[in-house]
């Protein structure tokens, strides 16, 4: 993770400029308007939605979504915990995000495959209708590729799983020929790792996981090596729910809410990101808390003399995205699933009554082991109207 700080640095000062002009999707502060509370009831938790199969399906809002957030509004339009939207879906065009991340980064050349594909014509030659015409040569206007981010599922498949085989089997040179020799392979950053999510129809949809699974494939077929990720971003990954954290903690400051967001609730559909994702930051946060314990049992056996066996502290073990964000004030992340997306307890529920829900066929990511108490759900509810009822009840939180 080490190599995306300088990437989460500057997205972060990004989201805080940005922030404060719109309302958006994962991370956004929309309805807070930085009010004193005025000795209301102040949240000591915060809500993380996805959004597809929990909010929306397609571009069709789900019922229960409506109930939900008249709970979760107050009468002046603002939002009466903190709320986070973490999604995997990117919610804007290519070329858009190319340049975002251009800005972002520094980098004056982020390209597209799209851009790729208009620079060397011939290397896109599955579909007859797009082949040249007539005999053409590169047109070399653009630099060696030195980076591969991958953020969603393209539209072309064939054609975007071609090139990045060919940049990767090139090492960016496009215009020059697979080499068989042993390279370093250029750094691959992907996001959204999503096998299926829900959309309109009655089944779940192919999703960027599934894109990569055919990348994999297709590279360890051809060179016989497993494709290697300098890194995986977004559900499930920890540094995700990290971000989140560091954001509902943001608004907390807006609202001038003095006590600590110690409770996260992940709201999803999804037991292979949502869930797993939730459930992983939980032991991340449950193991921090006891490496916390174990210091303050040391400190104190130290200051007292004592020659008790001290338990072993390893300084070392913070990862290294807490030095870039404040360090969390989560102790737990519990993780709730609806049943409105792509879990579907219909056809989930196995016949084998020792089991629970665990499945037996693994829909993650290759590099996320499967386990079993990952992909179990604190609750199941049917929606999010229930899952907001469910947390408030937990809480004992009575919006004003």
């Amino acid at each position: 993770m080490r190599g995306l700080l300088p990437f989460y640095r500057a997205l972060n000062a990004l989201c805080n400029r940005q922030v404060k002009r719109r309302a958006g999707f994962a991370g956004s502060q929309c309805g807070f308007s930085g009010t004193v509370s005025d000795g209301k009831p102040q949240p000591r938790f915060g809500l993380l939605f996805d959004i597809d199969g929990v909010l929306v399906r397609g571009k069709m809002p789900i019922p229960a979504a409506k109930k939900a957030f008249q709970t979760l509004v107050n009468s002046q339009g603002q939002f009466v915990v903190p709320v986070v939207f973490v999604t995997n879906a990117g919610n804007c065009m290519r070329q858009t995000k190319a340049d975002q991340l251009s800005h972002i980064l520094g980098v004056p050349n982020v390209v597209s495959i799209d851009m790729l594909r208009e620079s060397f014509p011939l290397l896109d030659m599955v579909d007859h209708n797009r082949r040249p015409k007539v005999p053409s040569s590169p047109i070399a206007n653009l630099p060696t590729v030195e980076a591969v981010i991958l953020f969603g599922e393209p539209i072309r498949w064939e054609t975007n799983l071609q090139l990045i085989i060919d940049i990767l089997l090139t090492n960016g040179n496009l215009s020059g020929a697979h080499q068989s020799q042993k390279l370093p392979q250029l750094p691959l950053l992907a996001c959204n790792m999503d096998l299926m999510w829900m959309a309109e129809a009655q089944s779940p949809r192919f999703g960027h996981g599934t894109f990569l699974v055919c990348l994999e494939n297709i590279y360890k077929k051809i060179t016989g090596k497993e494709v290697k990720y300098k890194a995986l971003m977004g559900k499930p990954s920890e540094l995700t729910y990290h971000f989140a954290e560091y954001l509902l903690r943001g608004q907390a400051v807006e609202r001038n809410w003095t006590q600590p967001i110690t409770t996260l609730y992940a709201i999803g559909d999804n037991l292979m990101t949502d869930i797993y994702g939730a459930n992983l930051y939980n032991r991340y946060l449950e193991e921090r808390t006891r490496r916390k314990n174990s210091k303050a049992v040391a400190k104190m056996a130290t200051a007292t003399g004592s020659n008790a066996a001290l338990p072993q502290v390893n300084d070392h073990v913070e990862n290294a995205w807490e030095s870039e964000l404040a360090p969390p004030s989560a102790t737990s992340c519990k993780s709730i699933l609806v049943c409105t997306g792509v879990y579907n307890p219909h056809t989930e529920v196995p016949t084998d009554t020792n089991q629970c829900i665990k499945e037996t066929v693994f829909h993650g990511h290759r590099d996320f082991r499967f386990d079993p108490g990952l992909v179990e759900p604190g609750h199941i509810v049917q929606d999010v109207a229930d899952a907001v009822e469910l947390i408030f009840e937990q809480e004992k939180f009575v919006p004003q």
